[in-house]
């Protein structure tokens, strides 16, 4: 979303009846960086947080869901690659791996704790073979590219810094979803 006003994102949200997590962000990005906000803009908030309490605007809620699937696969790949880069010079991206993968498996989502407990277990039982299949081809396709433009995201590391990047990566996969 390119760089909004507080009051175009007000228009918008009274147009479109949704305020969206972005927008929601965005009039708060903007409320942080500012010294003061002018009469214009406290109108629109004012105004926007009337349409919130009416219903006349409806707060998107961000995702409250996820695809356990991403953390079934980047849990294989990054075992790998860690395995991988050991003992080889080869230098392998974890994200393109996990990508590559996740785009030739089922996605699993769930929406509490209990129902990812359940999807893990499912999956290991039903889908590991499956699961390690697609992370082997692509760890194939991804050794066979030139290594231009590969960046390592495992470089040579202790295990902390490891358990440091797979904890930033499944940030990145599931930020928002909380442990019922």
């Amino acid at each position: 979303m390119s760089v909004m006003s507080i009051e175009k994102i007000v228009e918008q949200a009274l147009q479109d009846g949704y305020l969206t997590p972005t927008m929601e962000a965005e009039v708060g990005r903007i409320c942080d960086n500012a010294s003061e906000l002018s009469i214009e803009e406290y109108m629109a908030l004012d105004r926007l947080m009337g349409a919130l309490l009416t219903g006349e605007v409806v707060a998107v809620p961000r995702k409250q869901f996820i695809n356990v699937m991403e953390e079934l696969v980047l849990t294989e790949a990054i075992a790998r690659v860690a395995e991988i880069e050991a003992t080889s010079e080869s230098s392998l991206d974890v994200g393109d791996i996990a990508a590559y993968a996740l785009n030739r498996l089922p996605p699993l989502y769930a929406t509490t704790e209990e129902g990812a407990n359940y999807q893990r277990i499912r999956a290991k039982a039903d889908l590991q073979e499956l699961i390690s299949q697609q992370v082997t081809e692509a760890i194939g396709r991804n050794l066979d590219q030139p290594n231009d433009n590969k960046t390592p995201v495992l470089a040579k590391n202790t295990g902390n810094e490891v358990l440091r990047q797979v904890s930033t990566l499944l940030q990145v996969y599931a930020p928002s979803f909380e442990q019922k």
